[in-house]
């Protein structure tokens, strides 16, 4: 098949019973459906089966995760496109072919992604992935429409095709052949950025990653790790200095990642002040679980040098989206968005 949609479940009935309906009404002809559950143990199977039996089901035999889940699934799945859908996301007309056609024009371009928008407020940008994702120099990830915690209204600012660091996972279209020529996911993620370490492997090897506005999809974020839990403040605070120390390039390297435990020793330190101690313990306890791993990490980096002829430099932020943000009070893209700011 050219296209097959990937929906990975994992106890998400009521996400499915939702929509899925829109999923089905708004379908590209050149596209399967697929559900990919995740050992769900509530009655997601059942349902799937009794409501739409024509929707193939991969059962992979555990949970391990978004990464996991995706690399199991995908195994059994050919096309030549993947499109990796979560499960509580609203698809609109035309959602798949703007993309795909995009994508058709170039075969450098490794991935991309639509407009994400927030399904409970659909005039904003959504959280997860916005008007696609950026890095700054320290490896703290933001995106076109959304900068740490503020969202922007989409008044069209942001509707012109540009290539972007990374593509969320919440709606990821990739071509098959490069997503297994990398490997895929990095199981160790588990969950979260996952898809930024994806997206940076992919440009580490000379391929691009774009953003089409003329897809749009709303997003109501939050639909297996709210992001107020302590676990998914661990799993963000890991998960990203496993990205940086992987696939950043040698130089400056040692400079950038001592810089980057200060800034999480002053997150930290925030999260105390205010009271938030599991979320400080979160941080503390995602910095334990990075050192004593730190040697798989660094035979990973190893591995990945072998393949790169040329890191990456473009779409990336040459300041700190920190300081801006706290101490500049700069809130928006547009108000960073300066040719000489961006390699």
């Amino acid at each position: 098949m050219k296209i097959a949609v990937v929906i990975l479940n994992w106890n998400g009935r009521k996400f499915l019973e939702k929509f899925l309906p829109s999923v089905l009404s708004y379908n590209s002809s050149l596209a399967e459906i697929i559900v990919a559950d995740n050992a769900s143990t509530d009655d997601s199977i059942s349902f799937l089966k009794t409501t739409y039996p024509h929707i193939n089901i991969i059962q992979n035999v555990d949970n391990g995760g978004f990464a996991k889940g995706y690399n199991d699934a995908l195994k059994l799945v050919n096309a030549e496109y993947y499109v990796l859908l979560n499960s509580d996301v609203e698809v609109t007309p035309g959602w798949i072919d703007s993309v795909i056609q995009l994508m058709d024009t170039d075969k450098n371009i490794a991935a991309c992604q639509p407009k994400i928008k927030a399904f409970d407020n659909k005039a904003f940008f959504e959280y997860a992935g916005a008007a696609g994702g950026f890095i700054d120099k320290y490896g703290y990830p933001f995106c076109r429409g959304r900068i740490l915690d503020t969202l922007e209204e989409d008044k069209n600012q942001y509707n012109d095709v540009r290539e972007v660091f990374w593509a969320t996972g919440a709606c990821l279209f990739v071509r098959a052949e490069l997503f297994h020529k990398v490997n895929g996911f990095d199981e160790d993620f588990f969950a979260h950025m996952e898809e930024i370490d994806l997206c940076w492997r992919l440009k580490n090897l000379g391929y691009k990653i774009l953003y089409c506005p003329e897809s749009t999809v709303y997003h109501v974020g939050g639909g297996t790790l709210n992001k107020t839990s302590p676990k998914k403040t661990y799993l963000n605070f890991r998960n990203n200095l496993m990205l940086l120390f992987k696939n950043h390039p040698p130089q400056y390297f040692f400079l950038k990642l001592f810089w980057r435990m200060i800034l999480d020793g002053v997150a930290g330190m925030k999260f105390l002040l205010s009271g938030q101690f599991p979320h400080f313990a979160a941080v503390l306890k995602a910095h334990v679980n990075f050192y004593m791993n730190i040697g798989k990490t660094i035979r990973k980096r190893k591995a990945l040098k072998k393949s790169i002829t040329s890191y990456t430099t473009s779409a990336v932020y040459l300041h700190s989206i920190i300081a801006d943000y706290y101490i500049r009070g700069k809130k928006t893209f547009k108000e960073i968005d300066l040719k000489s700011r961006f390699l």
